[in-house]
């Protein structure tokens, strides 16, 4: 045993009984048994070794064809009132989620080993962090969670002998059903189930299940915040480095703005771009009054179509040791991964992800993709040539901004700032996205999708809005700044017109200098823009004019994304009912004013 925790044997214990599986082995984190667990995994073909002298340490994996991604028509937060999971969640009673689950472990192990998972969410030592134990049958999941999360012996002295604040997740995966999948959290009781998938989003359980939905509800709760954020610093040339979170639903560029490359401009001058966090931030007040952040992972679960060295090339070198890939294609003659957009050649001698031996050039001219498009690598954020210094802190970094964006192709401009917190807790609650060809369905269609928190929040999301306004009320003038931006804006052709990449670091200087009072702004109806001569673009191949352009606000369209019918603010505002806070209806109508 690894613990003497009671609380967390008595639970190991029941799932034990309920799982009935031939034998138990605790992870205590060491090389030795993670490398025992990887030939295992070889031996029985679960999982491959690729190329170890291009790739040392890197494995292959590939998931059942029916089970590639999350599912959220599968994903439940059973709180016991329905309104506490809110309009945005699928509920059900716990009482009635446990009748239906608890038949479907039963015995699900038999024959099988269940591993036992302790693993820290944050650094060891950190007051912010906090501990969950996973149970599983699955050895692909204890690898990934030995990456995403800090596994073994040290999660249980971060717990204690008598602590019960752990996350419970019991996973199992079954027979793989889709029709029988299901992801299940109790907010209320702190557990998380998982049952018939194999897919990471769906089984890591630390990732989205704790980190964002279990944790939000826990953050309201405590008094702190877990977000789908970013953490970002930039280090001037005298060494002083600032902080931001920026929260981005998919396909809107978060890892690229996460592991971002600066421009020649700022690069010659001695800037820097330090990646705390790509995914998740959990945020708190320190005892300075200011908002503290804190990556809880310690790996990126990264989609790899796309990924390339022009894109990211910092995600990409994080990817070449100690990596997972799951659902890419292999090059059978290196036995390396290939997936679409790491390079103009497919390999000849390809696997393609699920499994069948093709001619890669040939493959892709008959309409196919070799990697699923939601192929991913699981990587050590240690390996990653811009990780933080700060990475480990257990204090966290200090945030001096926030940031909400979206893909809108004309409303939002380049940036704006909040007029002050509730307007920015305003702005991020309207945020939204037009879909593109990636998404199913029609393109160009408006996703609201507040805080990038959708999917993610474990709780009624107009609770949510107003515990944003109440930790604002705690943070007082302390308070981070809250900005908006829009690197998706496009011309009459449909072209972009910012060339957004590295060069997104120019619209967070301007940012940056409004948090130090360094910069003018200029106020619109929507919010405080910057002087479009005050955006630098040097080096860039667009004139002052065209950051105009990017910065207009067009009132017919805004006043179009208020009052439309079915994807408009006020239609989705309509959802929450009395649960929208107060604040967030005036906002609206003083947004409503001002567009007059």
């Amino acid at each position: 045993m690894l613990t003497n925790n009671k609380n967390v044997l008595a639970w190991v214990d029941e799932m034990v009984a309920l799982c009935k599986p031939a034998k138990v082995v605790w992870i205590d984190g060491s090389d030795e048994q993670l490398q025992a667990l990887r030939e295992e995994a070889v031996s029985t073909g679960e999982m491959m070794w690729l190329n170890q002298e291009k790739l040392p340490g890197c494995m292959y994996h590939r998931t059942a064809v029916n089970d590639v991604a999350r599912v959220e028509d599968r994903t439940f937060i059973c709180s016991t009132k329905k309104e506490d999971a809110g309009p945005t969640n699928n509920w059900k009673s716990p009482q009635e989620m446990h009748g239906l689950l608890t038949p479907m472990y039963y015995g699900v192990m038999e024959g099988k080993t269940m591993y036992v998972i302790p693993y820290s969410m944050g650094p060891i030592g950190s007051k912010m962090s906090k501990v969950g134990v996973e149970v599983t049958d699955s050895i692909y999941v204890v690898l990934n969670m030995d990456i995403m999360t800090r596994v073994g012996k040290r999660a249980f002295e971060q717990l204690g002998d008598e602590s019960n604040d752990f996350v419970r997740g019991l996973h199992a995966k079954a027979d793989l059903d889709d029709k029988k999948r299901y992801i299940v959290h109790f907010p209320e009781e702190n557990s998380i189930c998982s049952i018939n998938s194999g897919y990471g989003g769906n089984v890591l359980l630390g990732k989205k299940c704790f980190a964002l939905r279990i944790a939000s509800y826990q953050g309201k709760n405590e008094g702190w915040m877990a977000e789908h954020m970013l953490i970002l610093g930039i280090e001037n040339p005298q060494g002083e480095t600032k902080y931001v979170c920026a929260a981005f639903p998919s396909a809107c560029g978060k890892t690229n703005l996460a592991m971002l490359i600066p421009p020649e401009v700022y690069a010659k001058q001695g800037y820097k771009v330090w990646t705390v966090g790509d995914d998740i931030a959990w945020l708190r007040q320190g005892d300075d009054g200011r908002l503290w952040a804190i990556n809880p992972e310690n790996g990126f679960f990264g989609v790899a179509p796309g990924t390339n060295l022009k894109s990211n090339p910092n995600a990409l070198h994080t990817t070449e040791k100690g990596t997972i890939f799951t659902n890419v294609a292999l090059n059978n003659d290196t036995n390396t991964v290939w997936w679409e957009g790491l390079d103009k050649n497919p390999p000849v001698n390809a696997t393609e992800w699920k499994g069948a031996k093709v001619n890669g050039p040939e493959y892709i001219a008959a309409g196919n993709k070799l990697a699923h498009p939601n192929s991913r690598f699981t990587a050590p954020a240690k390996n990653c040539p811009c990780v933080s210094p700060e990475f480990d802190n257990p204090q966290g970094v200090p945030i001096s901004a926030i940031i909400f964006g979206g893909r809108r192709a004309k409303t939002a401009p380049l940036v704006y700032q909040s007029f002050d917190w509730k307007h920015g807790t305003f702005v991020g609650s309207i945020m939204a996205s037009e879909t593109t060809a990636a998404a199913a369905g029609a393109v160009g269609v408006v996703r609201r999708d507040p805080m990038a928190m959708l999917p993610f929040c474990g709780y009624n999301m107009g609770d949510y809005w107003q515990h944003w306004l109440d930790m604002g009320e705690k943070l007082g003038d302390k308070a981070p700044k809250i900005f908006n931006v829009n690197w998706f804006r496009t011309d009459d052709e449909g072209h972009f017109i910012w060339p957004g990449f590295g060069d997104n670091m120019r619209v967070l200087m301007w940012i940056l200098d409004r948090c130090e009072g360094k910069a003018d702004a200029v106020e619109t109806p929507i919010g405080y823009e910057p002087k479009p001569e005050d955006i630098n673009i040097e080096g860039l191949d667009i004139t002052v004019d065209t950051i105009k352009d990017l910065l207009s606000v067009d009132k017919e369209s805004w006043m179009d994304d208020i009052t439309h019918e079915g994807t408009g603010i006020e239609a989705f505002y309509a959802k929450f009912g009395d649960k929208l806070p107060c604040e967030m209806r005036k906002q609206l109508d003083a947004l409503k004013a001002r567009l007059a």
